[in-house]
């Protein structure tokens, strides 16, 4: 694949618009997601039920009319507070209902806009409430203890202000009117821009509906305050069950998807016995008081002396015994007050008789502002409760989590209905007045279960998966790599080694890879286990580089952690990047026959084995892509955590290689801006002088990607390029289809102006909340199962795949959109390809959820991702505002880039 003569050189292009990045070619054309050609029919059709309940829609011919609404205090500063506006807004409501609002009802988001069904009497609508301090029973706002620091300050400022009014001033704006009739039209494929706004109405008028009944909003999910709903996972955390609740336009009309929906928060009680659940800690004495603080920050507590929330800001510098404020006494009735200075501790048990065991020895609360702290003995403090925890949870923690907050079908189901029937959407007033009703009962579809493909393993053995699952027994893999030089490193792992290396042999031989002893076992030092992580893997680099007389074939490593060793970064990077090795880490808990099988699935994936093909791939036989050279790929983006937005995102994109096959994958993996989802990366000319001459070569992904399928593929160019792209949302399909297959077209360009390859692109969504449960048993649906009719887009192209067999809880299916096809498949042919692709995922004997690309590249993402310390170069750079420029990942030993390394 030689570059064209007529190649796209950076002075030709013009400069690209400020809103793309700056590698990517300004727009060719702006595509839209493509309308569905039809539906599919094979597979044996089975009765669904789906948690999407039918909505009427009566009374199109209003419309919503939306107000902005500013909200002031009396003296003009802006009201900012979160849990202020619903509270006089209601107020406002009350008051002047029947003179302002000729008595409508309206939605308010809590923020700046309010929706009405038919206009307001007027345009610009101005009112006065004067209302009790509602501040108080949530938090306190800014300003509101006075005091320099002072509790005593503080307590008379609770005494006089706390009772005394507020008076605050709302202007209501007309801003737009959006027709209902816009839903209607949307249902009959005729979407315009109003829909979205009229949906979004009606979410609000679901969250206000559920505001009103005391929840914790998050998003469109909503959770009550009730210990039934929480489940504890340790460390002073519980998951709080809850439900989303969302409008969907679909085939079949409106429907209302509700779905059970987890959250974590804070569990309610003691901050100090948060505090030693949070840190694993069994005293008080024990606590890392730095870490207290940050975890701590801006949650709410209530005070035991006063029965007030706030919001606390930080903790005091010194313990409560030692830490002094000025307190005000006065000398007589007519004299001056006087100033003397007093302990925290000393005021509340002498001036407030308030009795302290422990607060002594400990750092206050402090819930006032940095330059005007306002302290509380923290043992007066209880945090309250429905405050989301948002901190990373630990590995136990989340294991946790999903035990406790799995359900099955039948579980889910029920608890769905007793949701619909909490909410009571029906006797909604603003609902009502809008001419929707909800039925109260699952929405029924058809689906289809597609006939689980064959597979072809050794010895051209061919059979068909029971269930979604198949197993090796008896059987030997396609193309079994043979390992003869391999070494076992151990670092201080509790295992039997010689036990473990026999027993591997032993297996190998079952499935056809001979296996020679291994050369070496490299066990590390005792004394090197408290070193850094990257120290101990450079001594034993060392020791393995003066102790063989070669590069090794393959290392066996044993890791002390199961997950998230702090080894295993380093170790990766060392070994895949500076020395081209392939590496297997394992921390074995029980080594059997299974564990060891599923462990020889990857390594010999990683050197380049095949385990199992599709009888079709094998014959050659798939449809349309067995006939034209096809490249399918694979793309991810992964951000950094909650806690850590400031982390470099990472691109993750995964191509086929050695066509016909669809088995084998390779990957390329970039850094790019926090929290970017569009890959910048994909196609990138850079400039540069060779012999006094400016040339302009192609450094991205794409590139990358397409050289190698054409090495690997006996120098054939791909005709066809089939696009599965995961982690976006329908609002960034646009963006897929105008800004990175732009950059794909370009790269492909660049190479040859005169190739102009078909593209089909697929997004593929997991975080979504549509369940689909057997009408007539109580089981999961059966692997296989598509739906593409009933409630999927009422115009755009999407289905839905339960590819694989739900073991645990309730299935959760893959919603496919098919963007853009120029391949032209027909919806049988596609599904029956995603189908089979959910079946080539070599790690595994089982099909898997979501199409074998995509995890390839969620799996390349993270174990690269580990290669660099993001944390360290992002603390350094926090005092200079963050990280200047996204560091680079290292590049992979040529010895392995076209391995799947990630496998």
């Amino acid at each position: 694949m030689e570059h064209s003569k007529d190649v796209v050189s950076s002075e030709m292009l013009p400069p690209p618009p400020p809103v793309l990045p700056a590698n990517v070619v300004p727009l060719t054309a702006n595509r839209v997601p493509m309308a569905r050609r039809g539906l599919a029919s094979r597979g044996t059709k089975i009765q669904l039920q789906t948690n999407h309940f039918k909505v009427r829609l009566q009374n199109t011919k209003e419309d919503f009319y939306h107000y902005s609404v500013a909200m002031t205090y009396e003296d003009g500063t802006q009201v900012d507070a979160k849990n202020v506006g619903r509270r006089v807004l209601e107020k406002v409501h009350e008051v002047y209902s029947s003179s302002d609002f000729n008595g409508k009802y309206f939605a308010y988001d809590g923020e700046k806009s309010l929706f009405t069904i038919g206009s307001l009497p007027r345009k610009k609508l101005e009112f006065t409430v004067i209302m009790d301090d509602v501040s108080s029973n949530r938090r306190l706002e800014s300003g509101s203890l006075g005091g320099e620091g002072s509790p005593i300050e503080g307590d008379k400022k609770r005494s006089r202000g706390f009772s005394r009014s507020k008076t605050y001033k709302v202007a209501i704006n007309f801003a737009a009117k959006i027709p209902i009739q816009a839903i209607a039209n949307a249902l009959r494929g005729i979407e315009t821009e109003h829909f979205q706004e009229a949906v979004r109405v009606l979410d609000i008028i679901l969250r206000q509906n559920a505001a009103k009944q005391g929840c914790l909003l998050v998003r469109q999910s909503f959770f009550h305050n009730h210990p039934r709903n929480f489940v504890e996972i340790g460390g002073g955390v519980v998951g709080c069950r809850g439900f989303h609740s969302s409008f969907r336009a679909t085939q079949g009309g409106l429907s209302l998807n509700v779905d059970v929906s987890t959250t974590m928060l804070v569990k309610p009680g003691p901050v100090i016995k948060f505090l030693l659940d949070n840190q694993n800690v069994s005293h008080p004495d024990k606590i890392n008081w730095i870490q207290a603080k940050k975890t701590l920050k801006n949650l709410r507590v209530k005070a035991a002396n006063s029965n007030l929330e706030y919001k606390i800001t930080g903790l005091s510098e010194e313990i409560c015994g030692k830490q002094k404020f000025a307190m005000k006494l006065r000398n007589g009735k007519e004299g001056d007050p006087e100033s003397v200075e007093v302990t925290v501790f000393k005021y509340f048990v002498e001036h407030r008789d308030i009795k302290l065991e422990y607060s002594e020895a400990y750092p206050c609360i402090n819930v006032g502002k940095p330059k005007r702290p306002t302290y509380i003995p923290i043992e007066l403090c209880e945090l309250v409760s429905l405050q989301r925890y948002t901190r990373a949870l630990s590995g136990q923690q989340k294991a946790s989590l999903v035990e406790k907050s799995r359900q099955k079908p039948q579980e889910r189901k029920t608890a769905l209905s007793q949701a619909l029937g909490t909410s009571n959407y029906n006797a909604d007033p603003l609902l009502s007045s809008s001419g929707i009703s909800i039925n109260g009962e699952f929405t029924t579809v058809q689906g289809r279960v597609l006939a689980p493909p064959k597979l072809t393993v050794g010895k051209n053995e061919n059979f068909i998966p029971r269930n979604g699952r198949w197993n090796f027994n008896n059987k030997t893999l396609v193309d079994p790599k043979n390992i003869e030089r391999w070494c076992i490193v151990n670092f201080n792992a509790r295992c039997d080694l010689q036990n473990l290396s026999r027993s591997l042999i032993r297996c190998g031989q079952m499935k056809g890879i001979t296996i020679s002893e291994p050369f070496k076992v490299f066990q590390e030092r005792r004394e090197l286990s408290n070193r850094p992580p990257s120290f101990r893997v450079e001594k034993m680099i060392e020791e393995i580089q003066s102790n063989l007389p070669g590069a090794p074939q393959f290392l066996l490593c044993l890791l002390p952690e199961r997950k998230n060793s702090k080894l295993y970064g380093p170790w990766k990077k060392r070994n895949l990047s500076d020395l081209g090795v392939v590496t297997q880490c394992i921390s074995p808990q029980r080594v059997n026959d299974q564990y060891l099988t599923n462990v020889l699935l990857k390594i010999n994936a990683k050197l380049g084995g095949i385990n199992s093909l599709l009888a079709i791939e094998n014959s050659h036989s798939i449809p349309t892509i067995s006939e034209v050279p096809t490249l399918i790929v694979g793309m991810d983006v992964s951000h950094g955590s909650a806690t850590r937005p400031d982390l470099p995102s990472i691109a993750a994109v995964v191509s086929s290689r050695q066509w016909p096959l669809i088995s084998r994958y390779r990957a390329a993996v970039r850094t790019q801006s926090p929290k970017l989802e569009m890959i910048d990366s994909l196609f990138k000319p850079v400039e540069f002088t060779k012999d006094q001459k400016v040339e302009t070569v192609d450094q991205g992904i794409f590139r990358e990607l397409l050289m190698d399928f054409y090495q690997s593929s006996e120098g054939k160019k791909p005709e066809h390029i089939i696009i599965f792209r995961d982690g976006v949302s329908e609002s960034q399909f646009n963006q897929v289809l105008n800004i990175e297959l732009d950059q794909i077209l370009e790269a492909c360009k660049f190479l040859d102006a005169q190739w102009f390859p078909k593209f089909t692109v697929v997004v593929a969504q997991k975080n979504h909340h549509t369940k689909f449960f057997q009408a007539n048993s109580p089981d999961n649906v059966p692997p296989g199962t598509v739906i593409d009719s009933g409630i999927c887009h009422a115009k755009n192209n999407d289905f839905y795949m339960c590819a694989h067999a739900g073991m645990i809880g309730t299935t959760r299916p893959t919603h496919y959109h098919v963007l853009h096809d120029e391949i032209g498949f027909s919806a049988d042919d596609l599904q029956e390809l995603v189908h089979s692709l959910s079946y080539v995922y070599q790690r595994s004997t089982t099909a898997i959820s979501i199409v074998a690309p995509i995890c390839y590249a969620h799996l390349a993402a993270s174990q690269m991702s580990q290669f660099i310390k993001f944390e360290e170069q992002s603390e350094q750079s926090s005092g200079h505002g963050g990280l200047s420029a996204v560091p680079e990942l290292p590049k992979l030993h040529r010895h392995v880039s076209s391995s799947m390394f990630f496998c």
